[in-house]
């Protein structure tokens, strides 16, 4: 089964769009959890393991898929990078989606090495061995389709996916993306037409590619746009909640059956033991259930948007 229809048939079964970013900070972590591990890199990334799992069991029955953002794990080393590809393995037994936030864009011989180790396998030797074997990366398309085929063709091989940033959702992405070409179209949009034509292989039977796109909730008008100009491009929507994007927003990005993407929450999932909503209902060493109890209320608040 391609890896755009597993996504959608998981949104589906837990009817709800929304994808849990693990992008853990130590400073972020609750008393209860900091309280049990040493100061040593070892521990620290110890208790992050422990806070990812936690959140994972309280939400893998209503949340479809987790994206961790690579860059918190790298910057503790080694331990970093095993409590990241144990959060991966354990979301999964989970039977949730998951999509690494890697944001890669190398050409050649590194983008390959950069795939055999995300989606595809590794030779040693005479055998192949899959590193991280997640199900979907993210992807920086700025040094062109060179960048690109590598993890394509693992895709293809695989039954892996990609979403490749088009429209992000930080404030300074029209410094470049928003710049017109001598037709008048946005960098954005001929992003998007070169990921609807890099995906037309890929499609699968929801009418989605594998090859996806990062298009975010800031920048509404730009997103209907974008759905208009790549009907067969599944969307990653980051920037809902702490960023500012709407439930209302959003819903632009999807289509007559609801269907279309799905929506990223980082902070305000992984941090809504702090939150004004449920500080005062959920005491912190329950901090897990609070997140329960948001990833409902996000599910239900963007569902009714959407229809």
């Amino acid at each position: 089964m391609k890896a755009i229809d597993r996504l959608i048939e998981r949104i589906k079964e837990t009817n709800n769009p929304t994808v849990m970013g693990l992008d853990p900070r130590y400073d972020m972590l609750p008393n209860c959890v900091r309280q049990k591990y040493g100061q040593t890199l070892d521990e620290v990334c110890k208790a992050i393991l422990e806070y990812n799992k936690s959140l994972i069991d309280s939400t893998y029955d209503i949340i479809p898929a987790v994206k961790p953002q690579i860059a918190f794990y790298e910057m503790f080393g080694i331990p970093g990078m095993e409590a990241f590809k144990e959060t991966c393995r354990y979301a999964k037994e989970k039977g949730m989606i998951v999509i690494a936030d890697i944001k890669r864009g190398d050409i050649g011989s590194t983008a390959a090495g950069y795939s055999n180790a995300f989606l595809g396998k590794t030779p040693i030797g005479e055998n192949e061995e899959a590193i991280y074997d997640v199900d979907f990366v993210t992807l920086n398309p700025y040094m062109g389709i060179d960048s690109i085929k590598p993890f394509i063709d693992d895709c293809k091989k695989y039954d892996k996916g990609a979403f490749i940033l088009v429209k992000t959702s930080n404030p300074s992405s029209g410094d470049l993306q928003d710049l017109k070409l001598e037709n008048g179209e946005e960098i954005y949009t001929k992003v998007a037409k070169l990921v609807e034509n890099w995906g037309e292989d890929l499609v699968g039977k929801y009418g989605y590619s594998s090859i996806a796109a990062v298009v975010g909730a800031t920048y509404p008008e730009q997103l209907k746009q974008i759905r208009e100009t790549a009907p067969h491009t599944f969307f990653l929507i980051p920037g809902y909640g702490a960023q500012g994007g709407k439930a209302e927003d959003i819903a632009l990005g999807f289509d007559k059956n609801g269907i279309g993407g799905i929506i990223n929450a980082s902070r305000s999932l992984m941090c809504a033991y702090k939150s004004d909503k449920w500080k005062d209902k959920v005491k912190e060493e329950n901090y897990a259930n609070a997140t329960r109890l948001e990833a409902i209320r996000m599910r239900d608040e963007l569902n009714e948007a959407i229809k």
